[in-house]
């Protein structure tokens, strides 16, 4: 059988670890975990990293960003709705999951609630019997998507909303939304709250304290009673808001946020603000929890559809940009594809999110650190299960780990010739919290090592694109800034294009 490029250098690489890893494992090498650390429904949401949020009510017929609360639920009336027609349009373009604008601060709901007539039930659309979240969710399933669910807590139509009797009334539609549509990934919390509005006819301005007229501990008590494996978007939930809708983390972007609770380190990156609701977009650095952030971007200039923004759809080169200031900086993508009036995902909507998936697809398909000779400066205790063959094995779990006392290692990757080098993407073991601050990367050039580039957090992940490809046999990674020994995962090293080494 004819033996590639790809497995000699494998065996070459097992051969040199097995010449001093011993056989089997030392328990007192066992790497201990750092900080804050993920819980395993943040872990599994870390996974997705692009989803994709579903704005559609009675806005998309009303042609508003923001409804008063007093319209008539018979507007609501799609002409050709196809839930697997949207799922599937999502899915081209890369999205593991949906968040479906259930309720948005209209007070309209999308499903057939018992808590209010401002509900699809009291539409002529299919005689009151539709049901467009379960019909988002059951198509979600069907398509390998996970689903979840956006329910405003702020209400322009209900009588009630902003005195003590609203909140049984939320409290109900979260628990049949939470009880009736199968598992929910995640449950979105807007920041909006609180303004004029219908309010049953009232026609007033109501103002309310975010933070304690919700009473949020019952809430997020009722989603972990309901549904433990849903992370919460919001202040008091899982994940966090990058302090901004354009798609765009911090350059420093830790998933620890709170109080700085690690001995002997300080607080880093903590950003003051007038407004203490808004959280550091930065997060915190060895903050007690961890509270990774979403940042949240709609593919149009708008969140509902709107006619007049057919011409405005973002393109796929835009798309990706963003990938790399989300997804690249540790965060993930959480992308707005309005439905229209049809109940259908506009085609050039689908058209720009499919052709954004292919360039990611093909972008990642190739790691060139595969391909080479990994020698690291040191292995933690020479074990195998420590070598920095685990960067390269597609194991997430597995992980390059350095001895206690080694915090700034170093990793030559070395290739028999030249090759062409565009981007690269770091993961750390994230299980064991987040532990490096910095790295730097170099090329050996005219016999000496010429610095490329530099990047601070890494994460769940973090992806480095140089301003120009380069080319070369010989390429160090660097950490430049870490507490305590590290614990890497993943070491990808991407070209532009497909061109196959020979």
């Amino acid at each position: 059988m004819h033996t590639t490029r790809r497995q000699l250098l494998a065996g070459v690489t097992l051969s040199l670890a097995s010449r001093y890893l011993p056989a089997e494992p030392t328990e007192r090498q066992l790497l201990q975990p750092f900080g804050a650390l993920p819980s395993s429904r943040q872990l599994a949401w870390h996974k997705l990293e692009t989803y994709a949020f579903l704005h559609f009510t009675v806005n998309t017929f009303t042609d508003r960003e923001w409804g008063s609360g007093d319209e008539d639920p018979n507007l609501f009336s799609p002409t050709d709705f196809d839930a697997d027609s949207i799922v599937l349009d999502l899915k081209r373009a890369g999205m593991k999951a949906v968040i479906l604008t259930c309720k948005h601060h209209d007070g309209f709901c999308l499903w057939p609630t018992k808590t209010t007539e401002h509900s699809i039930r009291h539409s002529s659309w299919q005689d009151g019997k539709g049901d467009v979240v379960r019909d988002i969710s059951v198509a979600a399933r069907q398509h390998g998507l996970k689903f979840g669910v956006y329910v405003s807590p702020w209400d322009r139509n209900n009588a009630y909303y902003g005195k003590p009797e609203y909140l049984p009334i939320y409290r109900a539609q979260i628990t049949e939304l939470l009880s009736n549509y199968g598992p929910i990934f995640e449950i979105w919390f807007d920041g909006a709250n609180g303004g004029d509005g219908y309010y049953g006819g009232a026609r007033e301005k109501r103002l309310i304290d975010k933070a304690t007229y919700y009473q949020w501990p019952t809430i997020v008590n009722i989603v972990r009673r309901l549904q433990p494996d849903a992370v919460i978007f919001g202040k008091t939930g899982d994940i966090r808001w990058i302090g901004n809708e354009k798609g765009i983390a911090a350059n420093t972007c830790w998933a620890t946020y709170g109080t700085p609770k690690v001995k002997g380190h300080q607080a880093e990156d903590i950003h003051a603000s007038a407004d203490t609701n808004l959280e550091p977009p930065n997060g915190v650095r060895f903050g007690d929890q961890w509270k990774p952030a979403e940042c949240d971007v709609s593919i149009r200039p708008g969140w509902f559809y709107h006619l007049s923004e057919d011409d405005e759809v973002r393109t796929p080169d835009n798309l990706v940009d963003l990938y790399f200031e989300s997804v690249g900086k540790g965060a993930s993508l959480l992308l707005n594809f309005p439905s229209n009036r049809k109940g259908r995902i506009a085609p050039q909507d689908a058209t720009s999110g499919a052709i954004f998936h292919e360039r990611i697809e093909k972008m990642f398909s190739r790691n060139l650190a595969a391909e080479a000779l990994l020698i690291p400066s040191n292995v933690r205790g020479q074990e195998k299960r420590y070598s920095a063959a685990c960067l390269v094995d597609g194991n997430e779990s597995s992980f390059w780990a350095t001895d206690d006392n080694v915090h700034t290692p170093e990793l030559i990757v070395q290739y028999n010739k030249p090759v062409e080098i565009a981007i690269l993407r770091l993961r750390e073991a994230i299980a064991l919290g987040q532990r490096i601050a910095g790295v730097a990367v170099d090329r050996w050039q005219d016999d000496h090592w010429v610095p490329i580039a530099a990047a601070t957090s890494i994460g769940p992940c973090r992806l480095i694109r140089l301003d120009q490809p380069v080319q070369t046999q010989r390429l160090r990674l660097r950490v430049t800034n870490s507490p305590v020994a590290i614990a890497l995962s993943e070491l990808g090293i991407y070209s532009l294009h497909d061109k196959e080494l020979n």
